[in-house]
């Protein structure tokens, strides 16, 4: 985000000639970025510090859940004041050279497996999941779940021998599975890798169910699937 058309043409520029980054958007508006983020999921910002009206600090401070960010500014003054914020990963002054731009993407991409690899650690769950089955716990083996499907105040676990409907919500499922198991590829479905057939178009062949794939989030899941 930059108030700076040719800020933002150069950052977009630099992002297309990665492999490793999707740009899904850009704004020059604080207030449509934090729209945008408020119902699209994201993993990385590259945000302008100096704005009219509305700093770089306080577009973080707004977000409850900022994503990664890397700030962006023309200021070399303010980077003991940026790494204050856990969610900065970098501070790129401007203007931005290629290779600089390189190097804060290295930077990105190590934080990112130390990231998954603390989270992997933090997630060490049995192969085992209990779930409330009419007044029963139920004991499902994690593996066997190849799709779960938001049903009003019920989720449907679909596991390789039988289905399981569970008065349950899909994000306090998903926080108990192993995120290098399993991917929440839209609003109503989180799916099990292993058990992806194909992908067309918007949609994904989880064993025999067909399952829509939100846009913003496709990019991701063909990401993640280049890392198996």
């Amino acid at each position: 985000m930059d108030d700076d058309a040719t800020a933002r043409l150069i950052i977009s520029q630099l992002c297309e000639k990665s492999e490793w980054i999707n740009v899904l958007a850009e704004f020059s508006s604080a207030i449509n970025a934090i729209k945008y983020l408020n119902s699209n999921t994201v993993d990385l910002v590259y945000l302008d510090i100096h704005m009219p009206t509305f700093s770089g600090f306080d577009f973080i401070q707004t977000l409850k859940n900022p994503p990664k960010i890397i700030l962006t500014t023309s200021d070399k003054n303010l980077a003991l004041e940026a790494f204050e914020y856990k969610s900065v990963i970098d501070y790129l002054v401007k203007p931005i050279s290629k290779e600089r731009f390189n190097k804060s993407l290295e930077k990105l991409k190590i934080f990112s497996i130390e990231e998954e690899n603390a989270s992997l650690e933090s997630k060490k769950l049995s192969d085992y999941i209990y779930v409330n089955v009419d007044k029963r716990l139920v004991k499902i083996n994690i593996p066997s779940i190849y799709l779960i499907e938001a049903k009003g105040d019920y989720i449907n676990i679909k596991t390789n021998i039988k289905n399981y409907l569970v008065h349950s919500t899909l994000k306090k499922i998903e926080d108990k599975l192993p995120s290098n198991m399993f991917f929440r590829v839209h609003r109503s479905f989180v799916i099990n890798f292993s058990e992806i057939v194909d992908i067309e178009d918007n949609t994904v062949l989880v064993k025999q169910d067909i399952v829509p794939i939100s846009r913003s989030l496709k990019s991701e899941l063909i990401r993640k699937l280049n890392r198996l």
